[in-house]
């Protein structure tokens, strides 16, 4: 199968390039098609496996599940930081989530955006057992987190890449 080259990689790369130079003159506008077109190429063959997205409007939904979740866990973590949670009500651990989840892609969007919500990070990932392992700061309700996790996005991504 004859693969496309990232024609939208290739147009944000160009567009950077001008911003980067602040500069719509005629060398410029060259130059920078030239480049991203020679790294859009490039990059072809440094991923082999492309994604195949589906339902991208769940894609629209789960951003801003995502922001609103980095913006409660933001002042979560803040809360913890400056005090205004005594330290023996914050217990921090590690969660073990079972996933369905198999994409490759789908499971990188998933570690962005566990690692992009403060007081979470992925920690391991049991490819065989397809077991997810967070590092929780505040692990208070675990049955809660893996239904966060399953429901609010690998429900999404599953139906985004499967």
């Amino acid at each position: 199968m004859k693969r496309r080259p990232p024609l939208m990689l290739i147009a944000v790369m160009f567009v950077i390039w001008l911003l980067l130079n602040n500069s719509v003159s005629p060398g410029h506008l060259v130059l920078g098609a030239i480049l991203a077109l020679l790294l859009g190429l490039a990059g072809m063959t440094m991923r082999p496996l492309q994604p195949r997205p589906r339902r991208l409007y769940l894609a629209v939904g789960l951003f801003f599940v995502v922001l609103i979740d980095i913006v409660r866990s933001n002042i979560g973590v803040g809360r913890i930081i400056l005090g205004m949670v005594p330290p023996d009500q914050v217990r921090s651990g590690f969660l073990d989530i079972p996933l369905e989840l198999t994409d490759p892609h789908g499971l990188a969007v998933l570690s962005t955006i566990v690692t992009s919500t403060p007081g979470t990070i992925w920690a391991a990932h049991d490819e065989e057992n397809r077991i997810l392992t967070l590092h929780v700061l505040d692990l208070k309700d675990e049955a809660g987190w893996i239904r966060t996790i399953k429901e609010r996005y690998e429900r999404p991504l599953i139906g985004i890449f499967q």
